[in-house]
């Protein structure tokens, strides 16, 4: 997971900076459940990190307030559905072989863990806390850009996203709007895209040290896949996260004539949690 040995994806299937309803933001645009849980080329070498950072670094990809117990456990439940309707995971009572031959343990007094070992998604639980707010109950994280779980932990979406420039009052008013809109069965998905110079996957920053604005164009390009689900008992809001880290070189010509057109920068508005 070094920069001498990146974890990339050869192609990046979506091009949030070319389509028009995308580049609005925030930039939501309906999902089927079905598509919700992604398996691309990079399937293997994303496991196995994620494999490693929860061996090792657990602390620091894992959280889970007390009151999302339930939360997470009726999310891995909804996901071992998901995975059961497939041809590429074998789901059994006690455990999961996931396409790369790996047989995960279903650990279900650590629900979050569990799923971190099973798909490529990242996992955010938001629920509400004073005053009705979506607040950060838990998370796995694996991936994160440029932003630290511990920071974010126990915080509304406002304080959230204090660091972000533009997510100002009337975004933050049409996000909470469609957070209070959001049913159960019914997805949503929007997708980012930054230049970065560092192709890590694990890239944790504090608030106090923000990412350096890369212009572009970059050696790489790393796009975040976001999905807003809510499950229909706890009634709380998923947030998943599918990083794609390409290669500058690997985009096509149409994605990259549109970046020409439609340059990409840092991302000021994510309708979730991150910076």
């Amino acid at each position: 997971m070094s920069a001498a040995d990146p974890i990339l994806q050869s192609h990046l299937p979506h091009t949030p900076w070319a389509e028009p309803a995308m580049r609005r933001l925030p930039g939501i645009q309906p999902l089927e459940m079905a598509d919700w849980l992604v398996i691309d080329d990079a399937h293997a070498g994303q496991m196995a990190a994620r494999d490693r950072l929860i061996a090792t670094r657990p602390a620091e990809v894992h959280a889970l307030t007390e009151g999302a117990r339930a939360a997470a456990g009726e999310l891995l439940d909804t996901v071992l559905a998901l995975l059961a309707g497939r041809g590429d995971f074998a789901v059994a009572r006690d455990a999961v072989t996931r396409p790369d031959g790996v047989r995960v343990p279903l650990d279900r007094a650590a629900p979050l863990l569990t799923l971190g070992r099973l798909v490529q998604e990242d996992f955010c639980l938001l629920q509400p806390g004073e005053g009705g707010l979506p607040v950060l109950s838990g998370a796995i994280l694996c991936f994160p850009a440029s932003w630290m779980l511990a920071e974010k932990l126990g915080r509304p979406l406002g304080p959230i996203h204090a660091p972000v420039p533009q997510y100002d009052a009337a975004l933050a008013a049409r996000v909470e709007r469609l957070f209070a809109g959001l049913r159960p069965g019914r997805a949503l998905w929007r997708a980012n895209a930054h230049y970065y110079t560092d192709p890590a996957l694990f890239q944790p920053r504090p608030e106090s040290a923000p990412r350096a604005k890369v212009k572009g164009p970059a050696p790489f390009l790393r796009s975040e896949r976001q999905v807003l689900v809510r499950l229909p008992v706890t009634g709380a809001v998923v947030f998943s996260i599918h990083t794609w880290v390409v290669a500058f070189d690997s985009l096509t010509d149409s994605q990259r004539a549109a970046l020409d057109a439609h340059p990409i920068g840092y991302d000021p508005a994510r309708p979730t949690p991150g910076g």
